[in-house]
This record gives C-alpha cells, structure tokens and sequence, in this order.
C-alpha cells in the first residue's frame, strides 16, 4: 500500500498522460479534416450508421441481429471504412493514430481492474514513491549496493573486535539479503545500531532504492516526525489536522517496508514511547518489515524505553552494529 500522497501523484500523471494523448488525437484529426474534408464526411457517416443501429434497438420492436436490417447497416459502415482507411494512407496516416486506444490494455488506463491497483499505476507509485525517497534520503546514482565501497573502513581490529571493514562486510551481506530478498529474507526486522557517519543512513537509503525498484511500497522518517504525527492525532481539534494525522498515522502502519531513522533523539515521554510501541508491535503483528537506525545500544535501549518496548526492539528484531571512525571526518570524505 503506498501512501495516499504517492498514489495521488501517480493518478495525476495517469490522468495527463492519457488527456495529452486525447489532445494530440484531437489535433491531428482537425489537421486531417482540413487537408481532406473527404474524411470529416466518412466520420459523420460512421456516426450515422451506428446512429442507425442504436435507432433500430431501441425502436420497440423485436430486431433480428441476422436480419436484412442489422445486415444493410452493417455492409455499408464497413465500406465506409474500408474508404476512411484508405484515405487515411493515402494522406500518410496510420488509421491506429485516430484510435482512442488507451495506453493500457489491462486496466484501458482507468489505474484499477478488479478493485486492484494495476501494473501501469503501480509502475508509476513507484516512480513518485523513489522521488519522495530520493528528496528524503538525498540519494543519488552512488547509493547502491552494488557501488558501495568497503575500503573507505578500516581493517585494523577495533577495541579487541574484528576491524570495521570486516564487521561492515558482514553488515552489508545482511542489509543485500534484506533487500534483494523482500520480503521473504529470514531476517524480518533490523535495527542498525552505531555512532553517527558510519553508513547507517547510507545503507538505509540503499535498502530503500532497492526495496522500491522491485515495486513495494517505502515509507522513510524520522523518529521525531512519527512521533509528532501521533501526538497531533491524538490532541488536535481541527477536523482537517486530524485527518491529515490520522493518514500521517495510517502510512506508518501500512507500508510495506517502514525505515525508521533516529530513534533516541527524540524527548522519551509517555505518549513517545507508546506510539513507538504501537508502530512496532501492530507491525510486527501485520508480518510488515522495518528497518530501525539509532545512535543506542542495546543497554541504553533497554534503559530509555518499557520493558515490552525494549523486548520487542532487541528481541525481534537482528540488531546491526556499525562501529568505527567517523567516515565524514576522514580527507576526502
């Protein structure tokens, strides 16, 4: 389920590209009526032909579809055709460029069949939903997988571990499964865990290309943001805020993969804490991914958060941990 404002981007480009085709049909037809009054005539008489047989069903009486009638009609529209078609090459047209064919066959570019959301505007949600991704996360062409770069990390052991180039080889491998895998990597839920320039966000942003191009829905924010769009839902009187909370609330819980940045940044309030434990658990009980960064560690987790918060934080979800010199800070960087 992409987010309401996604979907109503990609409706809206759906709708414009199918009146701009409308228009160009609509202009080369009176281009073409003006070279060749001619084929204005055949269009009016095509018209009339079927005029005539929506006349003929409607007159009250029984009609024979195999009768004289039905027949008569149905003999002269198709010379009248057989005409247009060859005036319309003769003119060096493609009969198919007056055609109001749509630009789908599946859906006849209404978006939808069968109450489902069809291949051609989830192709594009997924467009506008990698630029929401892309302003959010700032992501360029570098940030992928596959250009990643794990020599900008030291492969000197660190503080009696293995080096950070080791450590972030394993971390990748993880988040490339993750991603490539979605939703079916037997990983269900991360939590990248580290101090701050050490790849956290890099790594999400490439998790949510990733995630995106293979067309499921990505919601990207900050712990402070979902936490103030639950607190607006739960104290605003205004019938519109509310609504707009309610949705802000809506696409935290209904996303497919949900990246979640920051968390511990925020003031640990009552009402933080249970918001963060709804996001997580009715997530968790909807079998939906998420991807959690923070600067804690799993003992500051469990000592800034509820015992049921912290259990389902380091529990269920596989705790990542980046570690290493500030990659911001080295030349070049």
């Amino acid at each position: 389920m992409y987010e309401p404002s996604v979907t109503q981007r990609a409706v809206a480009r759906l709708n414009r590209r199918r009146e701009a085709r409308e228009r160009r049909r609509f202009a080369l037809e009176r281009e073409l009526y003006v070279r060749s009054p001619r084929l204005k005539e055949l269009d009016l008489a095509l018209r009339g032909t079927m005029a005539e047989m929506a006349l003929l069903a409607t007159g009250g009486k029984p009609v024979d579809p195999n009768g004289p009638e039905i027949a008569a009609i149905r003999e002269k529209n198709q010379a009248l055709q057989g005409e247009r078609t060859a005036l319309l090459r003769e003119l060096g047209v493609d009969p198919e460029d007056l055609e109001d064919t749509p630009a789908c066959p599946l859906c006849g570019d209404a978006g939808w069949k069968d109450m489902k959301m069809c291949s051609c505007l989830k192709n594009l949600c997924a467009e506008e939903q990698m630029k929401s991704l892309t302003a959010l996360l700032g992501l360029t062409d570098e940030q992928s997988f596959g250009k990643l770069r794990l020599d900008v990390y030291s492969d000197k052991p660190w503080n009696g571990k293995m080096s950070p180039r080791a450590q972030m080889g394993q971390v990748v491998n993880v988040c490339a499964g993750f991603a490539r895998q979605f939703p079916n990597y037997p990983l269900k839920n991360l939590l990248l865990s580290g101090g701050t320039g050490l790849g956290k966000t890099f790594l999400s942003g490439c998790i949510a290309r990733e995630v995106s191009d293979r067309g499921y829905s990505v919601v990207y924010d900050t712990a402070i943001n979902l936490f103030a769009a639950f607190e607006t839902r739960r104290f605003t009187r205004d019938a519109d805020e509310e609504r707009q909370a309610r949705d802000g609330a809506r696409r935290y819980l209904g996303c497919d993969l949900l990246i979640l940045d920051d968390l511990g940044s925020e003031f640990t309030t009552p009402l933080a804490q249970a918001s963060l434990y709804e996001v997580v658990n009715s997530r968790l009980q909807a079998d939906r991914r998420t991807i959690i960064s923070t600067n804690l560690s799993r003992e500051q987790i469990a000592e800034r958060y509820t015992p049921q918060l912290a259990s389902r934080l380091t529990g269920m979800y596989r705790m990542l941990v980046f570690y290493g010199d500030d990659l911001r800070l080295r030349p070049g960087m």
